[in-house]
């Protein structure tokens, strides 16, 4: 068994969402439960994993999480992103781990599987050092992106992998295009990227000394600072076992999510 701490990155001044860790989601139940709430909850129910922390430079969030039974990694405001959090979280944690997993504080519809599958790759993949899980779309979560791109939103994030599994590219386009004359079902090449990371300590620590490129700029994608300095990254294709993924990228992911919860 790999020693794993799980990292969950919740910013609240968002670009696109400010407050967005806060916004509540009401479950099947009736009960609102914050986005990072739900996340944390998620996160508790990994397998295998012997901590988990919320990160963030917020006191809102900080308090929060606290009030709810979080543990919390205080981080300074100059992080640009979640990686970038979680490397100075976990320097700040002064403890040793092999794997450190980013749990994206906007993905409170994550299964649990999803992080055990990423911990079980990295387990055989000694050759690598970054992880993430892909997830072949289906016809509705095909339609969400299709849609979000008609109506210039920023929705989820697609990816294009080699035969290797190694990630080729990250986008927030639905790539590969894919035409509907030529195949019958467009989105079945078509992987959602799941916004989720498994790093060895080493390679979290360096991410914040690599040079950002104009793939990562213009992108917003973190990921693409690893693939712009020639880091390989695992994609790890997961099962949905039938259960819909989807983060909380806009206002309009709310009906969305609590539609599934």
């Amino acid at each position: 068994m790999m020693k794993t701490c799980i990292l969950i990155p919740a910013r609240y001044a968002s670009t696109r969402y400010p407050g967005k860790p806060l916004v509540a989601l009401k479950g099947k139940d009736g009960t609102s439960k914050t986005l990072v709430q739900r996340s944390w909850e998620r996160a508790c129910a990994v397998s295998g994993v012997e901590a988990v922390f919320v990160t963030t430079d917020d006191d809102r969030i900080r308090d929060h999480a606290q009030a709810f039974g979080a543990e919390v990694i205080m981080t300074s405001e100059s992080c640009e992103n979640g990686t970038e959090r979680c490397a100075e979280a976990y320097q700040n944690l002064g403890q040793s781990f092999d794997l450190v997993v980013n749990f994206q504080g906007d993905a409170p519809m994550t299964p649990a599987w999803f992080v055990e599958d990423l911990i079980a790759a990295m387990a055989t993949r000694s050759d690598v050092d970054v992880a993430t899980p892909v997830l072949q779309c289906d016809a509705e979560t095909y339609a969400h992106f299709v849609q979000d791109r008609k109506e210039v939103r920023v929705g989820g994030t697609t990816a294009v992998f080699a035969t290797d599994k190694t990630a080729l590219y990250f986008s927030k386009e639905v790539v590969p295009y894919a035409d509907a004359d030529k195949v019958q079902s467009p989105h079945s090449s078509v992987y959602h990227h799941v916004g989720l990371y498994a790093y060895r300590p080493s390679a979290l620590l360096n991410y914040p000394t690599l040079t950002r490129g104009p793939l990562e700029s213009l992108e917003g994608l973190e990921q693409l600072r690893f693939l712009e300095n020639r880091n390989t990254i695992l994609c790890v294709p997961v099962d949905s076992r039938g259960q819909l993924f989807w983060e909380l990228n806009n206002p309009i992911d709310v009906q969305r999510m609590e539609e599934h919860l």
